[in-house]
């Protein structure tokens, strides 16, 4: 090896080493930019109702979205107790995560997952993540939760939540659900089809809250049993 080769080769390390540390910097930094833009984002739904990842991949797809944003107050009050009786009946007593269930679903690894995904967390997936179960997603999923759950507070995590879950194939929020299922607006649903709204949940596309099946109505009749039972832990939606 000659005396340049051999002069290069100290240079040639720190070189590499710097690069190494540029890239793992650059990799550290991603998700905290992510972060940052998520939260600028979650200011600006204060004030304004975001779409879902699911509507934006519609859109793009050129598929048909049906969609009626409503205020909580245009929505009957059924609705909001029957998901909390079906999805989440700690939504006003957490903070967006509830960290006994996910505790009892890690060490029970038989349990159904979707057993500790509250309602804030739900929310948090519908508009900035992406669908289907992964880790990454969950450990996204859990921080965002807790700073929106502080940032928009029950209400507006709530209305925000009504006005994206999925009715079905193209159908979102509560008043296109209303509209196309019951030919109704939402502030006229009765216990009995909100109830059946949220027993489709979370599988809107095999499930039909207008033509509900024989499994459907069951479910629908054990969750309006439950809303009478859950209907003093609901303070939190209240003006």
């Amino acid at each position: 090896m000659g005396e340049a080769a051999e002069r290069n080769l100290p240079r040639a390390r720190p070189r590499r080493s710097r690069r190494v540390r540029q890239v793992v910097g650059t990799l550290l930094l991603l998700p905290a930019l992510g972060f940052v833009l998520v939260l600028g984002l979650a200011l600006v739904y204060s004030a304004v109702m975001p779409p879902s990842t699911l509507m934006l991949g519609r859109w793009l797809t050129l598929q048909p979205v049906s969609r009626d944003p409503v205020s909580l107050s245009g929505i009957a009050p059924a609705l909001p107790l029957a998901v909390i009786a079906s999805e989440d009946q700690r939504f006003c007593l957490d903070h967006g995560v509830d960290f006994g269930a996910i505790r009892e679903v890690v060490e029970d690894e038989d349990s159904p997952s979707r057993g500790a995904s509250t309602l804030a967390m739900q929310t948090v997936k519908n508009v900035f993540l992406w669908p289907g179960r992964s880790y990454i997603r969950k450990a996204v999923e859990i921080p965002l939760a807790l700073a929106l759950d502080t940032l928009w507070g029950k209400r507006r995590m709530m209305e925000i939540y009504l006005n994206v879950a999925e009715w079905g194939d193209g159908i979102y929020g509560a008043q296109a659900a209303s509209r196309h299922w019951f030919g109704k607006d939402a502030s006229r649903l009765t216990r009995n089809e909100a109830a059946l709204l949220a027993a489709v949940l979370p599988n809107p596309i095999l499930r039909s809250a207008g033509r509900p099946s024989p499994g459907v109505r069951r479910r629908a009749a054990r969750i309006q049993a439950m809303m009478g039972q859950v209907e003093g832990l609901t303070g939190c939606l209240r003006r």
